[in-house]
């Protein structure tokens, strides 16, 4: 069993973990695809964006706001329609409208009262602030995309977090839903981390194979971390 006493501060990934990106994802590219005679399923859509983004972020850096735009250029590309300006603005667009998880603002003020908390995001400082609004708590860092000028699963993110946060990595918890993007890559710099598995079947895949590394800790959701961290 996890001993939270041994740590001072949680590190976040943000949108997934935080914020329900898929639901925000989703409500922007369905209506587009169907617009442009393109039926696809959820997962179909969410996998492709996963493969388009992972893409986009592995070359040279540009801001997020950018990816997106691209992202939905490249789903253009893939179903041989042209998006609009509106369009390929409407995923970045519509971040500010993404809500947290039913359970994450009432689990931040619990893990407040005993933690440092910060936020190691894919993201734009400016796109970052819209969803710190909703998440209604001060966090101590936010490490984003843009101040990094990489994206996670680059270890630059990760020593940045750790240089701010300036407390001994075995006092550091990294809490992530996902596999590709933050737990491989925390445990390798030696972090301990906890997956929140919000999808019961999700794989622990990357778009690039597999990415497989054992977290110290699962959980459904950030109620259940809350819970198990609070002092007994």
């Amino acid at each position: 069993m996890t001993d939270f006493n041994q740590y001072k501060a949680l590190t976040f990934d943000c949108y997934g973990t935080l914020i329900d990106w898929e639901n925000g994802i989703l409500g922007v590219l369905k209506p587009l695809l169907i617009a442009h005679n393109t039926n696809l399923d959820d997962d179909q859509i969410l996998e492709l964006f996963a493969e388009f983004e992972a893409e986009l972020e592995n070359g040279d850096y540009i801001k997020y706001r950018e990816v997106l735009k691209r992202v939905v250029q490249k789903f253009g590309e893939q179903f041989s329609f042209a998006p609009t300006a509106d369009e390929l603005s409407s995923l970045a667009d519509s971040i500010q409208h993404w809500l947290p998880f039913p359970d994450t603002v009432e689990a931040l003020r619990v893990l407040k009262q005993n933690f440092k908390l910060v936020i190691i995001s894919n993201v734009d400082d400016d796109l970052f602030a819209f969803s710190a609004k909703h998440l209604e708590i001060k966090f101590d860092q936010i490490i984003t995309a843009e101040q990094a000028k990489s994206y996670k699963p680059s270890l630059n993110n990760f020593r940045l977090a750790i240089e701010r946060i300036d407390l001994p990595l075995d006092q550091i918890l990294h809490v992530a839903a996902s596999v590709y993007h933050d737990i491989v890559t925390a445990k390798s710099l030696g972090l301990s981390t906890v997956w929140v598995n919000r999808r019961a079947v999700q794989k622990a895949v990357s778009p690039a194979g597999s990415a497989i590394s054992q977290p110290d800790l699962e959980v459904p959701d950030l109620k259940t971390l809350a819970t198990l961290s609070s002092p007994k």
